[in-house]
């Protein structure tokens, strides 16, 4: 699952997937729309509803500073793959 926040100027964005072991991967990016300024964090969660939970506070915090939900899609679809792409930038830094 990908989700992305935007407000006029920054973003934040949510993965949430499993890795080769079967444990559960919340990754969250956040930065400045069209530079490089930014960051990532990832985190182990201890199940699914674990990194749901984290995902819906992310959601609820990014709503409140003004953030507007501008994708949700899973991995595989294709608009997953400028998302994913933008975290392996940050990963790469």
């Amino acid at each position: 699952m990908i989700i992305r926040w935007e407000s006029e100027h920054d973003y934040v964005l949510v993965h949430v997937h499993q890795d080769m072991f079967g444990d559960w991967i919340f990754v969250r990016a956040w930065g400045q729309i069209g530079t490089a300024y930014g960051g990532i964090q990832h985190a182990l969660a201890e199940d699914y509803t674990q990194a749901m939970t984290w995902v819906s506070d992310v959601d609820h915090i990014q709503r409140l500073r003004g953030f507007s939900k501008v994708l949700e899609t899973s991995d595989d679809a294709p608009e997953a793959r400028d998302a994913v792409r933008q975290l392996s930038l940050l990963d790469a830094r």
